[in-house]
This record gives structure tokens, C-alpha cells and sequence, in this order.
């Protein structure tokens, strides 16, 4: 995922869905939804990765994989990586759905990996923290009313939403005894009273911390026309040195940059603009 090393962990309760999967023989539809959540997360990477942010750790969850970081985050932002897991799986699921209009011989192999992402993408779209549609909904009451307000009313989302969740797995019991509502409910509970301010990704261009600058870091100078986009210019940058770029206007100098007036640029810049609109020739 952008060549940046990622913390990948796992939470108790996939490994618990996981054991309930294979004691009930369906490892097989198991596998086939850990492979979707992780579909579903490189559609956040990419995503990520255009807006300039990176993924910092991965945790592998029964109904998808929450990614973590800590700096801020542009509401806009937020929204459209949040966004880009669901799509993911909606455009595989079409996919799919497409290819048995043509081959309708595949629908008895494919039907499992469709079925999957489309309820992936499903879930994750319900308005509850860490799913992504909470995540959606947190940003935009943000920018409106405030983070604080945001939070709380995410949270009070994700307590109502797995009250819902434990009321139908109890109907369940009575019937067909749904054990995936009871992980789902938990993991909605777990979601719900997590530390929600934490954000979700990093920047690409902030990777350094103190303990690799105690090892030493090597600094890494490169240049650019004043006409190549911030975006650009993010893709290009190391995260594992200290980066110092000379931009060039008709073929003369016309800037360097530091780490810091980067991080400035892209902090207070459109990442679609050229790099001349932000220097003084």
C-alpha cells in the first residue's frame, strides 16, 4: 500500500467469528470475507494515497478492517477515503453481477464473493462509528456544528444501532439463531465507545518519529517545474527521510522547500494546484 510499511493487527472478535466459521464448517465463506475486508481497505488506501495521507494500522475486524492514524483531518477529506471502501466493493459486486449476464456458468462459483461485497459495502455505509458511514456522518456534522457535537452524536448512533442489533439477534434465537447480529452488535458497542477523535490516516509527508531521527535518516533533494501539481509532489516525497525539493520555474530556481514549508504547503494548499501558485518567483 503506497510502498509505506503498515501495522497490520487483528481484533478478538474476528478471531472469534473465525473459530464460529470453522466449528460451523463455512471457512470457506470466511475467507472469501476476510479477502473482501481487505478489498474494501485498499479502496481506502488508494483513496488515501491521492489525497495525501497514508494508512498507519490496519485492524482486521469481523465486517471489515478499521485503519487508524493520528493527525487531523480535512472534513472533505475524510469523506471521500471513507467513501472509497464501500464503492470498492460495490464496483466488485457489479462486477460480478455483470459477468453472469455474459457467463451465467459462473454464478455458482462467484455468488458467495458477490453476495459479500455488496453487504460489505452495506454495512459499512450504516451511520455508526468506526463504519465508514459513521465516519461520513462524523465529518459533515463537523463542519457545521463542531467536533464535539459530531462525536457525540456518532456515538449515541453506534449505542442505538447495536441495541437494534442485540434485540434482533435475540429474535433470532427464537428462529434461525443469527450469530453473525451478536458480533455485529458487539462490534458496533466496541466502535461506539472507542476513542473516536482518534483520526484515521496520516499524512504521507509527517512519517518520521523521534526514535528513527535517533537512528539517523538520510535527506533526499529532488526537483520539480513550479507547474507540477502538490499532488504530485506528495507522491514524490520519502517518508522515511527528510525531504528538501528545489522547484524550477523556466529553467531556473526559483525555491527550495524544506520539510517544513511542505508540510505548510500541503497543510494550507489545494493538492491539485501547481506548485507556482504557493512560491514567489
Amino acid at each position: 500500500m503506497g510502498g509505506i510499511g503498515i501495522k497490520l493487527s487483528v481484533h478478538p472478535l474476528f478471531f472469534a467469528l473465525g473459530f464460529y466459521y470453522a466449528a460451523t464448517g463455512r471457512i470457506f465463506e470466511f475467507a472469501v470475507y476476510t479477502v473482501t475486508a481487505v478489498i474494501h481497505e485498499l479502496g481506502h488506501s488508494f483513496a488515501a494515497a491521492g489525497a495525501g495521507y497514508r494508512l498507519n494500522k490496519i485492524v482486521l475486524m469481523p465486517f471489515g478492517a478499521v485503519v487508524r492514524g493520528s493527525e487531523k483531518m480535512r472534513p472533505k477529506d475524510e469523506v471521500a477515503i471513507a467513501a472509497a471502501g464501500p464503492a470498492v466493493n460495490l464496483a466488485v459486486g457489479v462486477f460480478f453481477v455483470a459477468l453472469w449476464w455474459m457467463f451465467p456458468e459462473l454464478y455458482a462459483f462467484t455468488d458467495t464473493a458477490a453476495a459479500a461485497n455488496f453487504s460489505m459495502a452495506l454495512i459499512n455505509l450504516l451511520p455508526a462509528y468506526p463504519l465508514d458511514g459513521g465516519r461520513i456522518l462524523c465529518a459533515l456534522i463537523s463542519e457545521r456544528a463542531g467536533a464535539d457535537r459530531a462525536f457525540l452524536v456518532c456515538r449515541a448512533l453506534g449505542v442505538l444501532l447495536s441495541a437494534v442489533l442485540f434485540a434482533l439477534f435475540i429474535v433470532s434465537c427464537f428462529n434461525t439463531f443469527n450469530i453473525s447480529l451478536l458480533f455485529f452488535a458487539f462490534f458496533v458497542t466496541a466502535g461506539a465507545f472507542s476513542r473516536v477523535k482518534d483520526n484515521v490516516y496520516v499524512r504521507a509527508y509527517t512519517s518520521l518519529n523521534e526514535r528513527q531521527m535517533k537512528r539517523g535518516v538520510p535527506i533526499k533533494r529532488f526537483a520539480v517545474s513550479d507547474k507540477t501539481a502538490v499532488k504530485q509532489l506528495i507522491k514524490l516525497l520519502d517518508p522515511y527521510a527528510v525531504n528538501e525539493v528545489a522547484v524550477y520555474s523556466e529553467g531556473k530556481k526559483a525555491a527550495v522547500l524544506s520539510q517544513e514549508d511542505i508540510s505548510k504547503l500541503i497543510e494550507s494548499g489545494d493538492i491539485r494546484a501547481p506548485l507556482k501558485n504557493f512560491i514567489s518567483v
